[in-house]
């Protein structure tokens, strides 16, 4: 296991510096934020649920607690609006028009709101005849639509392709990004050229994908369901040889938006997607009602050293490195490094539905963790510090059904020669660990 992972993350690094990112300076870390769609979909009926509609309101009003509650500190900057904000037409300019009842200021004035925050706007479009929900797309006004977007002071362009035919999605996508370009703002690129042409049974050019779009979309839309958020880890998982390479700081893969805090995933659930999220070094766009969000799912949402390691600097996405029975661990190279070796966070994943929690034991060896100078280990939800552990210690976590454990292991640049001593018998280097599990996991090693 260890030389197969080794030579994975060296074949990354390479391709990190062999692949030219789209040329716009942005999404050097994913994207974070707030996004509509899932959580509110096309809710326009302003009349009967004006709280829940899309609308300016909404946005300005998840705008206002992004900033008040903390979710901007962290790291969570762009408002982004979906599908259904528009008229039915186009004016007789060919330009397109904002919903003049639910958008009555328009888009640009509701972008200076979310700029006043402190933070950045996004927009929905698709390159078809129309949105996925029927309103108008961009065939026929790829440039007229960009600089329209740039004089709204856009910052973030989600670029659908319903209504589109997948063999035109290459040249298409790549104007359209182009005249992105030529407007002079900057503006992050989202696309979903490769689902759509995924579906149609043809092979994404992703070569091409990384240069034209900082973060693309290459499975089904998440859904408000544990079943949903499991098909897009199985996904990753089952296809990771493709598409963790093109992956890295500029240009992303896309598991679609962050569902904590809804309706259809539980408490350990939750933790889990976060926690694999930032494994895959995904965008974290959150799309539930921040209004209503209770503490425990805001917490998840707010973990600052899971968002640390979502935001690492190498930009190298994680891997499957185990599965086995329901049991599945995943792993991402981290920053520091030291001699050549990276520091990691190491998720262990729990899909048995048998009802108890499942013990997984490993030595740090065993994860690929090989430094002779030893490792920091802490639980990264339950804020443990273990210590620093050599490649040969063994640990062992009690991992819920459904739920997480990761941990995060940060090289040492100076071994400790505590440790030497300690790890010469098992029991007396585990027995400080041992008191811990006992108080989380009522658990021994």
């Amino acid at each position: 296991m260890l030389k197969k992972w080794t030579l994975l993350v060296l074949t990354a690094i390479l391709h990190l510096h062999c692949v030219r990112p789209l040329d716009n300076g942005l999404g050097r870390t994913p994207p974070m934020g707030w996004l509509s769609w899932e959580r509110f979909r096309c809710n326009t009926d302003c009349k009967n649920d004006p709280d829940n509609c899309i609308s300016e309101n909404l946005f300005r009003t998840m705008a206002d607690i992004v900033v008040n509650e903390g979710y901007a500190n962290l790291g969570y900057e762009y408002i982004n609006v979906d599908d259904c904000w528009l008229e039915k037409e186009r004016n007789t300019y060919g330009e397109l028009v904002p919903d003049r009842t639910r958008f009555p200021r328009g888009m640009k004035a509701l972008a200076d709101y979310v700029h006043s925050k402190g933070l950045k706007f996004g927009i929905y479009e698709d390159f078809g005849n129309y949105t996925c929900a029927g309103y108008p797309g961009i065939i026929g006004y790829l440039q007229q639509d960009a600089e329209l977007f740039a004089s709204w002071d856009v910052d973030y362009i989600k670029l659908d392709s319903c209504y589109a035919h997948p063999v035109e999605m290459d040249q298409g996508y790549a104007d359209f990004g182009y005249y992105l370009n030529r407007t002079g703002r900057p503006m992050i690129f989202a696309c979903s050229w490769p689902v759509y042409q995924i579906y149609a049974g043809m092979q994404p050019n992703y070569s091409s994908i990384v240069r034209i779009c900082n973060l693309w979309r290459n499975f089904d839309d998440i859904q408000d369901s544990w079943a949903s958020v499991e098909s897009i880890i199985d996904y990753y998982g089952n296809n990771q040889d493709a598409i963790v390479p093109n992956a890295g700081p500029g240009h992303w893969n896309d598991p679609d938006m962050l569902i904590i805090g809804n309706f259809g995933l539980s408490y350990e659930q939750s933790k889990t997607q976060m926690a694999i999220w930032a494994i895959l070094a995904a965008p974290l766009l959150m799309s539930v009602d921040l209004r209503t969000i209770r503490p425990e799912y805001k917490a998840i949402l707010q973990n600052k050293k899971i968002i640390a390691v979502d935001q690492d600097p190498l930009g190298i996405q994680g891997r499957r490195i185990y599965k086995h029975k329901g049991i599945e661990i995943w792993s991402r190279p981290l920053t520091p490094l030291f001699q050549n070796y990276f520091s990691y966070a190491v998720a262990f994943v729990n899909r048995r539905t048998d009802g108890t929690p499942s013990d997984v034991a490993v030595t740090l060896k065993e994860l690929g963790l090989t430094s002779p100078t030893g490792y920091r280990v802490e639980d990264l939800y339950e804020d443990v510090d273990y210590g620093i552990l050599s490649p040969q210690t063994k640990i062992k976590v009690k991992v819920n059904p459904s739920g997480v454990v990761i941990l995060r292991a940060d090289v040492q640049p100076d071994f400790d020669r505590r440790l030497s001593y300690y790890s010469t018998t098992q029991k007396t280097v585990f027995d400080p660990l041992n008191q811990i599990f006992r108080v989380r996991n009522n658990n021994e090693f």
